[in-house]
């Protein structure tokens, strides 16, 4: 323990060290800040059933990815999904269309050039994406939901004006979140969309954990005894994760003597 406590201590000792973990540390903060702000013109009063729809399943997946933010109608919403099927789409085509095979092999500019190819396509995706979400948005609401733009224009059917302005912002919103990754990639600590999507997962576990725990407590000693349980395996889970990253295999390795001049 003494030894973590001074790895913290010297860490933020590097003045460049220092700089860098707290920029990734605002980046973050502005990330989960956009995760509560809510689309124009959606009443934040009104997302109880898009909230608990969003609670299970694959909408549960996709809200878990995003933070939270599928469930709360944010302008961050679609989050960083689209990126990432992007980068896959571009990954499979690198095997089989030969344009992006050159791409590979060109090195640092065809990377660049394939990063330009990756944005474009994660706008493409958005735009398609952005009008179910609002969709199911408004199904879930139900028809008693009003949306308004200005606080004066209550509407049960919403207009273009909501769609075409909540489709910008989603796009606008995913796009935000690429950059904010760059940013953390070349100012912060590195590895910046993993980061924003590792953030995107543990930013409900302390809920979670405590709705498991309060649930479990209200089952009485068997819920206690199954409580322990999970805490025991989600500890040997992380300590297995931990050896997985860390861990390494020395192997000896045995070279043909060579002799250059009088040396062997």
């Amino acid at each position: 323990m003494n030894r973590l406590i001074e790895t913290i201590r010297n860490i933020f000792k590097i003045e460049e060290l220092r700089k860098r973990i707290l920029f990734t540390l605002l980046i973050i903060l502005i990330y989960r800040f956009g995760s509560f702000v809510v689309l124009p013109g959606i009443d934040p009063n009104q997302l109880s059933a898009l909230q608990n729809s969003s609670s299970q399943g694959l909408l549960g997946l996709l809200n878990m990815f995003s933070g939270g933010a599928f469930g709360n109608a944010s302008i961050f919403a679609l989050g960083i999904m689209p990126y990432i099927t992007a980068s896959i789409i571009i990954q499979l085509l690198g095997m089989a269309v030969p344009y992006f095979q050159r791409l590979q092999k060109e090195g640092e500019s065809g990377r660049k050039k394939m990063n330009q190819i990756m944005r474009y396509l994660t706008v493409v995706i958005v735009i398609v994406q952005a009008p179910g979400y609002i969709r199911n948005v408004i199904y879930q609401l139900g028809p008693a939901a009003k949306f308004a733009i200005t606080p004066f224009d209550g509407v049960s059917n919403p207009g273009f004006f909501f769609w075409f302005s909540s489709v910008v912002l989603l796009v606008a919103g995913t796009l935000f979140i690429m950059w904010l990754g760059e940013k953390i990639t070349d100012k912060g600590i590195g590895n910046g969309i993993s980061l924003i999507i590792m953030i995107g997962i543990i930013a409900r576990l302390p809920g979670a954990f405590v709705g498991e725990c309060a649930a479990r407590f209200a089952q009485g000693g068997t819920g206690l005894l199954v409580l322990v349980i999970e805490l025991i395996v989600l500890f040997f889970v992380m300590i297995g994760t931990i050896a997985l990253v860390q861990g390494t295999r020395k192997i000896p390795v045995q070279y043909a003597k060579r002799v250059v001049g009088n040396r062997q």
